[in-house]
């Protein structure tokens, strides 16, 4: 398992109402939690499946259906061909329910898979801050939505590399532009190894 250590995260047993000051902190060099998470069609995203075969990019953000986060969300949708020839592969992460996903995921046509961390346990492997979670009210295709969300996770995203270790950790995210410093990055440190 590459000496990473497991820190096995099943949504299903983490208590409710958890939110608060995530207390580990991880750095650029360190190895990757590993984690198993539940995507919006049921699946389990595990990361020891991911992690040491492609580039992989860790998103953790506030909450589907707000502007910031559909924009970061979009560019992702958008240069996912760029991303697929730098062997980048990419997950969503925030506390919003798999219904709310899966909403969102259909609503924006996303290629890449979103987990649902509604306890904040894969944002506290990660050391990603987490508040009180919230429930907003949007129309979705012309139908009025109830969306909650267990908890709001700050806006961080981590680069996995090919050898499971954090290759960047950004803390200051510019939604609309994190895909294309993922992709310098890459495409630098790619350029670098040849």
């Amino acid at each position: 398992m590459r000496g990473i250590v497991a820190f096995c995260i099943l949504l299903c047993t983490a208590s409710p109402g958890f939110a608060g000051a995530a207390e580990v902190t991880l750095t650029e060099g360190d190895l990757a939690p590993s984690f198993e998470a539940r995507t919006f069609s049921g699946g389990m995203w595990k990361s020891d499946e991911h992690f040491g075969k492609k580039f992989v990019v860790v998103y953790f953000y506030p909450a589907d259906f707000t502007n910031g986060c559909t924009r970061q969300a979009c560019s992702f949708r958008d240069r996912m061909t760029e991303l697929e020839e730098a062997d980048v592969e990419v997950v969503g992460i925030s506390g919003d329910s798999p219904g709310t996903h899966e909403l969102f995921s259909r609503v924006h046509s996303l290629n890449f898979p979103l987990i649902s961390d509604e306890e904040g346990k894969v944002a506290e492997a990660f050391g990603v801050p987490v508040r009180t979670g919230d429930t907003i009210t949007r129309m979705v295709e012309g139908v009025e939505q109830t969306l909650t969300r267990g908890v709001t996770a700050s806006r961080w995203t981590f680069i996995i590399g090919k050898d499971g270790r954090i290759i960047r950790k950004d803390t200051t995210v510019d939604a609309e532009q994190d895909c294309r410093k993922v992709l310098e990055t890459v495409r630098r440190l790619t350029a670098e190894a040849e």
